[in-house]
């Protein structure tokens, strides 16, 4: 089967950024295939939102860092849409916050087969679908971290690290066949995740109680991520490939 609308497959939709990028995308007139891994709920709820606006969606579970699970959904994809247009891998988890000589092995396997090893075999079985897309495009959601290193992050920002690596060796590989790739990285975002992050780092209660804080009066809201996504995947961004962009208002350190 062959797609009328062009087609976004987005790992980790169920909640935060995910949910706002496959919201974002419908809205730009994508189909939604996303993945969703320990919440059901907001999968569902997901999936409702973009239904509301006319696109359809369908939502599988899966664990982007189990090839055999990823090969399965490539397949699964590929049979329910006909078409993959964009890409969009931004399933994450976080580390544990611990030093290295604190880390142990178990850690940062885990975060690395998430980050790095997930996006690599997602990548490896969407990009032949990809290649006969008129508008073919991968975004990879790093961070920021990769460039504002802290202490006790090392398996995270080993993971992204990784990843933007993929990215570059992908972006030469694909352009051949007219494929874009690109990288996005967020500092800190109010989601889940961030008020975590904000909680540990700070003492804040939220990420969105540091907004009095950033230089333009708020702390990035996914909204904010998934319009930059949007622009990557556009039309508009046809000659746009191969960059690593920055998001986070101005402030990449997670700071009072």
């Amino acid at each position: 089967m062959t797609n009328d609308n062009p087609v976004a497959v987005v790992t980790g939709a169920g909640r935060g950024i995910g949910r706002a990028l496959a919201i974002r995308l419908a809205t730009d007139g994508f189909d939604v295939a996303g993945t969703w891994n320990r919440d059901e709920k907001a999968a569902d709820e997901t999936k409702s939102r973009v239904e509301d606006l006319g696109r359809r969606c369908l939502m599988y579970r899966s664990d982007v860092s189990d090839p055999g699970a990823t090969a399965s959904l490539v397949e699964q994809v590929a049979s329910d849409f006909g078409q993959v247009d964009a890409v969009v891998h931004n399933a994450g988890i976080a580390s544990r916050g611990r030093f290295v000589s604190d880390t142990e092995p178990a850690e940062i396997q885990r975060v690395l087969a998430v980050h790095a090893l997930g996006a690599f075999y997602l990548c490896s079985g969407l990009a032949p679908i990809l290649r006969k897309s008129t508008r073919g495009s991968i975004v990879l959601m790093s961070s920021v971290a990769t460039s504002n290193p802290s202490p006790g992050g090392a398996p995270y920002m080993m993971g992204k690290a990784a990843l933007e690596a993929l990215a570059q060796t992908l972006g030469l590989e694909e352009r051949t066949h007219g494929t874009r790739v690109n990288v996005v990285a967020p500092g800190l975002v109010a989601t889940d995740m961030g008020d975590r992050l904000a909680r540990a780092l700070t003492g804040a209660d939220d990420a969105a109680s540091l907004d009095a804080a950033m230089p333009f009066g708020r702390v990035t809201r996914p909204a904010d991520v998934a319009d930059l996504v949007s622009f990557l995947v556009s039309n508009a961004a046809a000659q746009v490939t191969g960059q690593r962009i920055e998001i986070h208002g101005g402030k990449p350190e997670v700071t009072r």
